[in-house]
């Protein structure tokens, strides 16, 4: 269904976005309201130190987690050209989604250990879910509700500006030229939110939500880390260069430190889903030798042009410039 309305109207992705995220901030005030509620009334008893982790290599492996919660930041990124003010409103977007997703996730986790152990909360499959059998009866059921209304908004999102990042990587040659398309009659990346799609399938192969999130972590890091890395580098080699939006050299500096710290450790504690995390990474290899770099054999370069009518004619898109034109 998300892939369709990606496909279909940009505006109604952006709708979808806002319903539903607007759903999640609500859920949220009124399990964060109900949190205030049982302080008043003296629930502290789970706030305690007891049985906490000291295994360092654990503590960096449940980053992954936590980030993964608070990702949505870096998506921001993607869809900058589809930004009104993008020098203005970048920066601004940045900080007051961060701001508000920090607060609202910190007192959520605090408003659920006013009712829920740690153990529960650890061993809960939905911890609002958990929280609301415990106090919102006989309305609990509208709990898992919202969360599903949650989930579908975050996978919108994803889905919509991942989507780009495919589409921007191809426009710079660096993937399959069909993911540099448009569908001439809606204006919408047609092929690169396809191509999310499927990748977003093979990976639900899976069932194991903490091993998913550990191969993603460690991919996602590695690369954000690898493109803050560039900001130092680039104010070193290339000072002269315009700077529409700046920040102070400490901030991609502590990032990269982190980055660092979350990915090495890692490496230690979890190696399986880290190699797995490298492999995932290593796929765009064959596909950039393949596609881009290696001097192909008339014969492949044939078959691949022809692949590429083929998928032009069945999703009726081409290159921006000629679909404006029409």
């Amino acid at each position: 269904v998300l892939t369709f309305v990606n496909c279909w109207n940009v505006k109604w992705a952006t709708r979808v976005q806002d319903i539903f995220t607007g759903a999640k901030l609500f859920a949220l005030a009124v399990i964060i309201i109900t949190g205030f509620v049982q302080l008043g009334r003296g629930q502290t008893q789970y706030f305690t130190f007891d049985n906490t982790e000291h295994d360092i290599t654990k503590i960096a492996l449940s980053f992954y987690s936590g980030l993964f919660a608070y990702n949505g930041w870096n998506y921001l990124n993607f869809v900058i050209e589809e930004l009104k003010e993008p020098v203005k409103n970048l920066p601004k977007a940045i900080y007051i989604s961060i701001s508000l997703v920090t607060a609202v996730y910190v007192l959520t986790n605090v408003a659920f250990y006013t009712t829920l152990s740690p153990a529960e909360v650890l061993g809960s499959e939905a911890v609002a879910v958990s929280f609301a059998d415990r106090l919102y009866r006989p309305v609990e059921f509208l709990v898992p509700i919202f969360v599903a209304l949650s989930t579908f908004g975050s996978v919108n999102g994803i889905l919509f500006t991942s989507s780009r990042l495919f589409y921007a990587g191809a426009m710079e040659g660096q993937m399959p030229e069909i993911l540099t398309m448009i569908q001439v009659k809606r204006m919408t990346p047609t092929p690169a939110v396809l191509f999310m799609a499927f990748l977003s399938l093979v990976y639900l192969g899976s069932s194991n939500i903490f091993a998913l999130i550990s191969y993603v972590g460690f991919a996602t890091w590695v690369s954000i880390g690898l493109a803050v890395l560039c900001v130092p580098w680039l104010r070193w080699k290339a000072p002269e260069l315009e700077r529409p939006i700046k920040v102070n050299l400490i901030w991609p500096v502590l990032y990269i430190i982190a980055t660092i710290l979350i990915t090495i450790v890692p490496m230690v504690a979890a190696p399986i889903e880290t190699g797995i995390g490298v492999g995932i990474i290593s796929t765009g290899i064959p596909v950039y030798l393949l596609f881009i770099k290696v001097r192909k054999p008339v014969w492949i370069k044939r078959g691949l042009n022809n692949l590429n009518i083929v998928l032009q004619k069945v999703m009726m898109v081409c290159q921006p410039e000629k679909a404006a034109s029409l």
